[in-house]
């Protein structure tokens, strides 16, 4: 390696956020480690988290002197021995490896095309355990700024910027603030809300992963403004890598005097804690996750009084999640109305999403409001991943929220829009579905999900949806009634006016809004016996067409050996042995593998 190639390459960084680790890249980060130093190659290797592509980790990036960066994709031991060996030690990069960021209508630049980073800024760019990295980013600019201008001026400014809660309720942030700041009693704490539980959804964690001093400053700004000296972040202990690096970023914060140290001439100072959650779906509703804190059982309170007057400890408490705080710091600096500028009237700013489900490019996206779900779904994710497939529906604001069919999807991404469609924005995630869903069963899953994460404190909620999954079950089994709908919209609607907190009160949405634009295929499980998309075993027989070429990739997939025929010819699926896994038809590039 000569001199010039030697100083051309400076660092190495490698993805290690949950999605990354999840494919592999521990492995790669430390086949990189051994091979620098078995080489002797005086490059530095980093780490960063996930830079939103969770479909092509792991990720690698090659920076070199002049700031020139080359990502690669997917990289495994034997793609990274080839970077070293060719990029470190030769000069040249892997063109066949490199995510292409550059090319007109590459599927990688398409991703981020209409993406607007704001609480991402940072993801994928700095090492989340380095204050350092933060701090050279801009970091901790905002809580600066905060204390030169005074609370009102920042309260003022985060009213400015429109940010409104997103968490899912959609409060206007700035309001509650206000509220906290002229609450009566002290102490006052400041709150974070990462007890992230809907099914598909990854946004926060992410976001704690990558860049965990983002939301402990925009904490810590809220806090200057309504007066708190106490705060805590609530992050469910099955984050243990969000846990981690949010334990890392307060010890640093600390060791540099950003907390627990007094900040200014008048004595403010912040303390925050973190307290892992035990995994209880409804500790994600601000008065039950409270009550977990105090160490009482997860169960929502009633209100009012609301949290900005009693809280917790009965005390003035600002609740938010991940995502709201993430934002506080960038609005500080580049001021409120650069954060209205983006959105509609009502919904400002961006929104982050976890694209999930059946599209080709899944992972972490921060779009600005406004956009269409359409843009989000085809232009963003790339459209379905499955050969003649088509999209049907998306579910957005997980067990709470609701399926919004395709014909929905010029919907704009705004609160009172997607609100409109039955649905609800949630806190971000977005599952899509094409033709291979039922939407009856996804009701069924959505619906198992709550029902099985009931605090049991109200009856509707506890006994009302479970009677709804009964019925649900019937359904996908074949054994319903026509009438039993009725009974359906009849409990739905019952739960949704009579249950005490958010969560029950919504529980009934995934199927009200399957009932109510995918009714037909409701009645044809029930009338027919049978399910148009293969998800119900009860009702589903699988069939090969004249398409089939005899590839042999359904019969190497197959869990019961019930497929056979000769290469090359068109094969058979013996209905005995079938367990209707619908394997075989995800398998099958050439759409041969069909319901009868």
């Amino acid at each position: 390696m000569s001199a010039t190639q030697s100083s051309a390459v400076k660092e190495v960084v490698v993805g290690l956020g949950s999605c990354g680790v999840a494919a592999g890249a521990r492995k790669t980060y430390d086949h990189i480690k051994a091979q620098l130093a078995e080489k002797s190659l005086p490059v530095r290797l980093g780490i960063t988290s996930c830079v939103g592509m969770c479909y092509l980790e792991p990720i690698v990036e090659v920076i070199h002197e002049d700031g020139q960066r080359f990502m690669y994709r997917k990289v495994d031991e034997k793609k990274a021995q080839r970077i070293v060996d060719e990029h470190l030690v030769e000069g040249k990069p892997v063109e066949k490896l490199l995510v292409d960021l550059v090319s007109p209508g590459s599927g990688d630049a398409e991703y981020y095309k209409k993406q607007v980073r704001i609480v991402l800024r940072n993801c994928g760019v700095i090492d989340p355990e380095n204050i350092e990295d933060y701090v050279g980013a801009g970091g901790y600019q905002a809580i600066r700024l905060a204390m030169k201008n005074g609370p009102e001026w920042v309260i003022d400014e985060i009213k400015k910027s429109g940010l409104r809660g997103r968490g899912g309720g959609g409060f206007p942030t700035g309001m509650k603030w206000d509220f906290v700041r002229k609450a009566e009693g002290t102490p006052k704490y400041v709150v974070c809300n990462a007890d992230e539980g809907d099914p598909g959804a990854f946004m926060d964690r992410s976001t704690i992963e990558g860049d965990p001093h983002s939301v402990l400053e925009g904490m810590l700004v809220c806090a200057y403004a309504v007066g708190a000296t106490e705060g805590v972040v609530y992050c469910r202990a099955e984050y243990p890598l969000a846990v981690k690096r949010l334990g890392i970023a307060i010890g640093q914060a600390v060791k540099k005097g950003i907390l627990d140290a007094p900040l200014n001439d008048e004595g403010f100072s912040f303390h925050v804690k973190v307290k892992e959650g035990a995994g209880a779906f409804v500790c994600g509703e601000e008065t039950a996750l409270l009550n977990s804190v105090m160490g009482q059982r997860g169960m929502p309170r009633f209100r009012p009084p609301f949290p900005a007057q009693a809280g917790l400890w009965y005390k003035p408490t600002d609740i938010n999640n991940v995502e709201t705080f993430a934002n506080v710091p960038w609005i500080i600096v580049n001021g409120g109305e650069a954060f209205a500028a983006y959105g509609t009237e009502k919904s400002k700013g961006s929104k982050v999403f976890a694209l999930a489900g059946r599209v080709k490019r899944g992972g972490l996206v921060e779009v600005p409001m406004g956009i269409t779900i359409r843009e989000i779904v085809n232009d963003v994710a790339g459209g379905t991943v499955g050969k003649g497939r088509t999209i049907k529906a998306v579910q957005m604001g997980g067990p709470s929220g609701g399926c919004i069919p395709e014909s929905l999807h010029d919907t704009r991404i705004d609160y009172d829009e997607v609100t409109k469609t039955g649905a609800i924005m949630g806190s971000g995630g977005l599952v899509v579905m094409d033709d291979t869903s039922c939407m009856v069963d996804i009701a069924r899953f959505f619906l198992q999900f709550t029902q099985n994460e009931s605090c049991g404190k109200f009856t509707f909620c506890r006994v009302g949806t479970k009677r709804m999954l009964e019925i649900l079950t019937r359904i996908t089994e074949g054994k319903a009634r026509m009438e039993e709908l009725d009974l359906l919209m009849e409990l739905a609607d019952r739960i949704k006016r009579t249950s005490l907190c958010g969560l029950g009160q919504t529980a009934p949405n995934p199927v009200l809004t399957t009932l109510k634009y995918f009714r037909d295929e409701y009645e044809e499980h029930i009338r027919d016996h049978r399910c148009r998309a293969g998800r119900c075993a009860s009702l589903t027989t699988f069939v090969i067409t004249d398409e089939c070429n005899g590839c042999r990739a359904c019969v190497k997939a197959c869990p019961t050996n019930c497929i056979t025929g000769e290469k090359k010819k068109k094969h058979v699926i013996d209905a005995e042995k079938c367990i209707r896994c619908g394997v075989c038809r995800d398998k099958c590039m050439y759409d041969a593998v069909a319901v009868a």
